[in-house]
């Protein structure tokens, strides 16, 4: 039986933070041999929203992620990601950026799949319980969430190179600390460390308590054991940074305090904003409006043109957020799209850079010929598009199935499928189709794509 690790060390002390006076976070001021502070620089960029705790943030963190300071050794910053579906979705990004950031800049940084905490159901952010899901399925999303985190980091590493070197890129799954534990030894061991009265207080628990719903035992525990992860990396790994969405910071000051109680030591925890609709409402499977990172549930299409069709009052916001572009460029490509407003430049870098983070350069490319197949009735792109991209492209379009009489036209085949409308009105489709259907014979190797490019005119 594995008993809980309680074992209390000090890794700041041997790691060094001497006190430096002067170093504030938020102005912006020179950190990094004269460069600006990593912190300072995710913060203007807008992707570090808030940190806690607000007294150690203006000094103790900063030196941290000081060369100057701390010996040069690099920090260890971690994330979790629940696996409540098999995909992530384009609401994890942010914070799966944050970690690129932080490796990009030498630092260690731990993905943590929650492959136990998602049996419970995180309360945060959330107006009612999460439909509880059995241990073989989370442990097939936790399979496949750990899949697609080293799919990104291996895009990360070969597409976004900076010629620095960069700190590494862990994944995790909490299931392996608690699968041996004991309830009532954890509970001994853990729980009296917890006071009721600060775990009420958290918001996410007040707004599930005053819900017609209420809230679980199981989701007001998530919060503990959110804390005892933070606790086993820092630990184990010397992790001192829990970065999250903004809904996250209650976990994270359960974590700080479980932390700072048994080991005295002080812990910090940055959230990045949440990402949501035109409508206000967060994006996500609960709300039915995930964008994913799985192909097979969003292809790289619809994810670059999802990113494409972000309004101008968003875009510069999101090349800050969602790209490593440095500002100096983005600022240059908002300047262009002042004159040419009609080309989307912004629009089309950002889905440009995100497709090819998250599905590589092959994805990138896919997702523009579709682009140009479809919008801009390319046959050209048709032709070499395979047979999965026709089948991404077109997923949403109407469909027939015929029994043909041999010797059937492709043009009566059209008629049929009531893809060209009888009479005078069809007129102009059937001599389109004429045409399409002669330089078909000509140009495409597969018969598959004629008809999916019919299908697309009948949209």
């Amino acid at each position: 039986m594995a008993a809980p690790m309680l074992r209390c060390t000090s890794w700041v002390r041997w790691c060094g933070t001497p006190g430096l006076s002067g170093v504030l976070l938020l102005g912006l001021r020179a950190a990094h041999s004269g460069a600006q502070g990593l912190l300072a620089a995710q913060k203007a960029r807008g992707l570090f929203k808030e940190f806690f705790p607000d007294r150690g943030t203006k000094i103790e963190l900063p030196e941290l992620f000081d060369r100057r300071t701390a010996g040069h050794l690099p920090q260890t910053i971690y994330c979790g990601f629940d696996p409540t579906a098999d995909s992530l979705h384009v609401g994890h990004l942010l914070t799966l950026l944050g970690l690129f950031h932080f490796q990009r800049a030498g630092h260690n940084v731990i993905a943590l799949v929650g492959g136990a905490t998602a049996r419970l159901g995180d309360p945060s952010g959330r107006t009612k319980e999460r439909e509880a899901l059995d241990a073989e399925c989370v442990q097939s999303n936790a399979r496949a969430l750990r899949r697609e985190l080293e799919t990104l980091a291996a895009h990360h590493q070969q597409l976004f190179t900076n010629g620095r070197t960069w700190g590494s890129f862990t994944v995790l799954d909490n299931s392996s600390w608690y699968q041996q534990q004991h309830l009532v030894d954890f509970l001994a061991a853990v729980g009296g460390h917890f006071r009721m009265g600060t775990l009420l207080s958290r918001q996410s628990v007040q707004t599930r308590l005053k819900s017609p719903e209420g809230m679980s035992l199981a989701e007001f525990l998530y919060q503990v054991l959110q804390a005892y992860d933070f606790y086993y990396l820092f630990q184990r790994y010397g992790c001192r940074v829990q970065l999250g969405g903004s809904d996250q910071l209650g976990n994270i000051m359960s974590g700080y305090e479980f932390i700072h109680k048994l080991t005295g030591e002080d812990v910090f925890g940055i959230t990045v904003p949440l990402i949501t609709s035109t409508t206000g409402a967060k994006l996500g499977k609960s709300a039915g409006n995930a964008v994913w990172l799985n192909r097979d549930k969003t292809s790289p299409f619809e994810l670059y043109q999802f990113f494409v069709r972000q309004q101008d009052d968003s875009v510069e916001r999101y090349l800050k957020l969602f790209t490593f572009l440095p500002l100096p460029e983005i600022d240059h490509i908002m300047q262009q799209h002042v004159k040419e407003p009609e080309k989307r430049g912004p629009q089309k870098r950002l889905a440009a850079e995100v497709t090819k983070l998250v599905h590589g350069q092959e994805g990138l490319d896919s997702a523009k010929r579709c682009t140009q197949a479809l919008y801009h009735s390319s046959i050209d792109a048709l032709e070499v598009m395979s047979d999965q991209e026709l089948k991404e492209l077109f997923k949403e379009a109407s469909f027939s199935e015929l029994v043909l009489d041999p010797g059937t036209s492709v043009l009566d085949t059209c008629r049929k499928a009531n893809a060209i409308p009888d009479g005078p009105r069809g007129q102009p489709f059937s001599q389109k189709t004429s045409h399409y259907f002669n330089y078909g014979i000509m140009k495409f190797r597969k018969p598959q794509q004629f008809l999916y490019m019919m299908e697309e005119r009948k949209m």
